[in-house]
């Protein structure tokens, strides 16, 4: 049995898909509403809250593989529980930031996070991915309302992945023989900039998008009431305020590990681009 908590979200509903097709199983997904679920035929779905830690129990019963975002709950009671079920191996979403920007208090956190998993006497697979091509919905009501998208450090191209090829390694790491006490640095194939990123939204939508660039002052401000201080300082670092040379590389993890290419942001752009448009609710 592989259960994959965030069911619902980017990565975990890749996931399940992939799953499910290569025939791995059984599948369980955890999601707060198992009504309002749409898993593949055959996925059973599980409700649970990581704010109710009692829900958790049943959804871990059997269960031989985990896999779970970082600090999405109270982790180190979630894997307590985890191995408590007998759960053998945990496959775990992290992040870059932990190996190019450990002195920031996010990826302090991932890494207290890795660390946890690391301790707690499961087999173990770490990923780092990079920026998720998905944060690029922050500017879905912008752009719906043909308002101006306002971003700092506006041409600093990041590697960015999309979140099926984070699914994909996790994949990998949860059916193939190899994985365990590995971590992997995950990225796109190509360094994209925000500017290129409205770029490809635009022409995928066939119109101009409105850009401009704005300072940090402008951005911090915007972004902390809604993510905090701390993580809107966090966030502006490492999309351009404290670039370094590990954080823009480009790798080649994801075709190692899967054996296809990482896909391009504008492929991400072509299956998302409804989001873009009027009369559409992200």
């Amino acid at each position: 049995m592989i259960l994959v908590t965030g069911a619902t979200g980017n990565i975990g509903s890749a996931l399940l898909k992939g799953l499910h097709a290569c025939g791995a199983g059984p599948l369980r997904g955890l999601t707060r509403d198992a009504a309002r679920a749409s898993f593949p035929e055959g996925v059973e779905a599980k409700e649970g809250d990581f704010a109710d830690m009692a829900s958790l129990e049943p959804a871990l019963d059997g269960v031989r593989s985990l896999f779970l975002v970082s600090r999405m709950g109270p982790d180190a009671d979630i894997l307590d529980a985890a191995r408590r079920a007998d759960v053998e191996h945990v496959v775990l979403v992290s992040s870059i930031t932990a190996q190019t920007h450990p002195h920031l208090g996010p990826a302090r956190e991932n890494m207290a996070v890795e660390q946890l998993v690391k301790d707690n006497g499961m087999a173990w697979t770490i990923l780092r991915p990079t920026q998720f091509a998905s944060n690029a919905m922050w500017w879905a009501t912008s752009i719906r309302e043909r308002r101006t998208v306002r971003v700092p450090y506006a041409d600093t191209g990041l590697p960015t992945i999309h979140p099926a090829d984070i699914a994909a390694v996790a994949q990998a790491a949860l059916t193939e023989p190899g994985h365990q006490g590995r971590t992997y640095a995950l990225t796109g194939p190509e360094r994209v900039t925000a500017r290129q990123q409205v770029e490809a939204i635009a022409t995928a939508l066939g119109r101009e998008v409105p850009f401009a660039e704005i300072g940090r002052a402008e951005a911090h401000r915007q972004m902390s009431t809604f993510l905090g201080a701390e993580a809107a300082d966090a966030v502006l670092d490492v999309t351009g305020g404290d670039v370094n040379d590990e954080l823009l590389t480009v790798r080649d993890t994801v075709s190692r590990v899967t054996g296809s290419p990482a896909r391009p942001f504008h492929q991400w752009v072509s299956e998302n681009v409804a989001a873009f448009r009027r009369g559409v609710r992200s």
